[in-house]
């Protein structure tokens, strides 16, 4: 069986799995996706109570398709229990952090076959979005996702790479990303862009700066992401405004693809005052596409 990815998947909102007070908060706001966390917001000495804390809560929770799970890193201790614990409770999705490559993914889906078939869940049908350059190694392999299983999205993270290559700092003097990270931002976007999945921008982690998470999603969503990671409840709209096309931008991809269906078999056409060609059009339906019927 191969996967629906979600409807929408501009926003990624994360809640540790062992506060019910903030997995309640991102599951009933306006994130496209909720992100109960298992990895870096919880404590080791606290991952089976939030274990436990996941399950019981999706337990109560209708809409599980928005519904996802961070585990642990495949090359931890924690990763089988943390799906042993979960996928009896039917998360929509997992996120598989520190992926050193499509092995790691590959690797998964054994993992989720399995506790599919012992929960009664349909083979196969568990998204995931995984993050690609968190490791060195990873980051020789963001190309290599294409046709992987499950896969719906990938993710990129800057402060795991910078540990993994022992930087001192991931920023520059003017605060904007170093250039191994943007290179990061690339690859994962070509990564998602060769794999025919949606590319997800990484975390801001000044929840309070909402003009500066403004600007740095509409940068991003022109470079060809498509959603965002959020880590406070407050980035949430300003994450789904800033992926959404806007009113005009739907009229003028739909006035492209109008005038080439009525002018069928030309490859370039004149249109206010330029030219338009065939990477235009499929700009267009493809921005069309975000919007849906």
């Amino acid at each position: 069986m191969s996967v629906t990815p979600p409807t929408k998947m501009r926003s990624w909102l994360f809640a540790p799995g062992d506060s019910e007070k903030k997995m309640a908060k991102a599951a009933d706001s306006a994130a496209d996706i909720a992100l109960f966390d298992l990895e870096d917001a919880v404590a080791p000495e606290n991952k089976v109570l939030a274990r436990q804390m996941i399950h019981d809560f999706l337990r109560t929770r209708d809409g599980l398709e928005r519904l996802w799970v961070r585990v642990n890193p495949l090359d931890g201790p924690h990763t089988l229990a943390d799906l042993a614990a979960i996928m009896p409770a039917r998360p929509g999705g997992i996120m598989l952090p520190k992926a050193n490559g499509r092995s790691d993914v590959e690797r998964l889906d054994h993992y989720l076959s399995a506790l599919e078939v012992a929960n009664g869940i349909a083979e196969g049908s568990t998204p995931l979005i995984v993050l690609v350059t968190e490791t060195a190694e990873a980051m020789f392999h963001t190309g290599d996702y294409k046709g992987a299983p499950r896969v719906v999205a990938l993710s990129w993270g800057a402060e795991d790479l910078a540990d993994s290559i022992g930087a001192s700092s991931n920023r520059n003097a003017d605060g904007s990303y170093g250039y191994t990270y943007e290179l990061a931002r690339s690859l994962c976007l070509l990564g998602a862009a060769a794999a025919g999945v949606a590319a997800i921008e990484t975390i801001q982690g000044d929840f309070r700066d909402l003009d500066s998470l403004k600007s740095r999603a509409a940068k991003v969503r022109r470079d060809g992401y498509r959603g965002m990671l959020a880590i406070h409840p407050a980035q949430v709209d300003v994450i789904n405004a800033a992926f959404s096309p806007t009113t005009d931008e739907i009229a003028e991809a739909q006035a492209i693809v109008d005038l080439f269906a009525a002018h069928p078999g030309v490859g370039t056409i004149g249109y206010k005052g330029g030219m338009l060609d065939r990477p235009h059009l499929s700009r267009a339906e493809q921005l069309l596409r975000q919007v849906g019927p």
